[in-house]
Protein backbone atom coordinates (compact mmCIF):
# COMPACT_ATOMS: atom_id res chain seq x y z
CA UNK A 1 0.00 0.00 0.00
CA UNK A 2 1.35 3.22 -1.06
CA UNK A 3 0.73 6.63 0.69
CA UNK A 4 -0.08 9.59 -0.23
CA UNK A 5 1.39 11.64 2.40
CA UNK A 6 4.50 13.14 2.03
CA UNK A 7 5.52 14.42 5.00
CA UNK A 8 4.22 13.38 8.46
CA UNK A 9 2.65 17.32 9.16
CA UNK A 10 0.54 16.88 6.57
CA UNK A 11 -1.35 13.79 8.59
CA UNK A 12 -4.74 15.13 9.88
CA UNK A 13 -4.43 13.46 13.32
CA UNK A 14 -8.10 13.95 14.75
CA UNK A 15 -7.65 12.67 18.47
CA UNK A 16 -5.39 11.65 20.88
CA UNK A 17 -7.03 9.62 23.92
CA UNK A 18 -6.05 7.39 26.61
CA UNK A 19 -8.16 5.60 29.05
CA UNK A 20 -6.38 5.10 32.70
CA UNK A 21 -7.51 2.92 35.57
CA UNK A 22 -7.79 5.26 38.84
CA UNK A 23 -6.06 3.88 41.52
CA UNK A 24 -8.15 1.93 44.28
CA UNK A 25 -7.48 5.43 46.73
CA UNK A 26 -8.82 7.72 44.44
CA UNK A 27 -11.75 6.11 43.27
CA UNK A 28 -14.91 8.34 44.24
CA UNK A 29 -18.63 7.77 44.12
CA UNK A 30 -20.97 9.96 42.22
CA UNK A 31 -24.65 10.19 41.50
CA UNK A 32 -26.11 10.31 37.49
CA UNK A 33 -30.44 10.04 37.44
CA UNK A 34 -30.18 8.44 40.94
CA UNK A 35 -27.84 6.04 40.48
CA UNK A 36 -24.75 6.07 41.99
CA UNK A 37 -21.56 5.17 40.01
CA UNK A 38 -18.09 4.06 41.51
CA UNK A 39 -15.55 6.29 39.01
CA UNK A 40 -12.68 3.73 38.12
CA UNK A 41 -11.65 4.93 34.69
CA UNK A 42 -10.32 8.49 33.42
CA UNK A 43 -10.29 9.34 29.84
CA UNK A 44 -7.95 11.78 28.87
CA UNK A 45 -8.03 13.94 25.82
CA UNK A 46 -5.01 15.99 24.09
CA UNK A 47 -6.73 19.16 22.83
CA UNK A 48 -5.50 20.73 19.63
CA UNK A 49 -3.86 23.63 22.14
CA UNK A 50 -1.68 20.93 23.82
CA UNK A 51 -3.72 20.81 27.37
CA UNK A 52 -5.65 18.28 28.79
CA UNK A 53 -8.98 17.46 29.35
CA UNK A 54 -10.69 14.45 31.26
CA UNK A 55 -13.98 12.71 32.44
CA UNK A 56 -14.29 10.00 34.31
CA UNK A 57 -16.28 6.41 33.68
CA UNK A 58 -17.18 3.73 36.27
CA UNK A 59 -19.65 1.28 37.42
CA UNK A 60 -22.98 1.07 39.15
CA UNK A 61 -22.14 0.32 42.58
CA UNK A 62 -25.73 -1.70 43.04
CA UNK A 63 -24.10 -3.77 40.16
CA UNK A 64 -25.09 -4.56 36.51
CA UNK A 65 -23.98 -2.35 33.24
CA UNK A 66 -25.30 0.69 33.93
CA UNK A 67 -25.31 3.42 31.44
CA UNK A 68 -22.01 4.54 29.67
CA UNK A 69 -22.39 8.10 31.43
CA UNK A 70 -19.48 10.25 32.10
CA UNK A 71 -18.82 12.28 35.08
CA UNK A 72 -16.32 15.75 35.93
CA UNK A 73 -13.23 14.87 37.83
CA UNK A 74 -12.84 16.77 41.15
CA UNK A 75 -9.74 19.38 41.12
CA UNK A 76 -7.57 17.57 43.76
CA UNK A 77 -4.06 17.39 43.50
CA UNK A 78 -3.84 13.99 43.16
CA UNK A 79 -6.08 13.60 40.33
CA UNK A 80 -4.17 16.28 38.66
CA UNK A 81 -1.21 14.26 38.84
CA UNK A 82 -2.78 11.05 37.94
CA UNK A 83 -3.71 12.97 34.59
CA UNK A 84 -0.43 14.29 34.20
CA UNK A 85 1.39 11.16 34.59
CA UNK A 86 -0.63 9.54 32.48
CA UNK A 87 -0.16 11.40 29.49
CA UNK A 88 3.60 11.37 30.23
CA UNK A 89 3.31 7.69 29.98
CA UNK A 90 1.13 7.69 26.93
CA UNK A 91 3.63 9.98 25.14
CA UNK A 92 6.49 7.52 26.21
CA UNK A 93 4.35 4.54 24.99
CA UNK A 94 3.30 6.09 21.62
CA UNK A 95 7.37 7.69 20.98
CA UNK A 96 8.21 4.00 21.58
CA UNK A 97 6.03 2.18 19.30
CA UNK A 98 7.07 -0.40 16.41
CA UNK A 99 5.04 -0.15 13.74
CA UNK A 100 1.92 -2.05 12.73
CA UNK A 101 2.10 -5.27 14.60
Amino acid sequence: MSSDVSDVDDVDVSALAINVTIPEALRWNDTRRGEAFTLTTLNVRLLPDGHLAVKAYGKPVAGGRGAYVSFPVPDTPELAALVAQAATRAGELWTAHRGLG
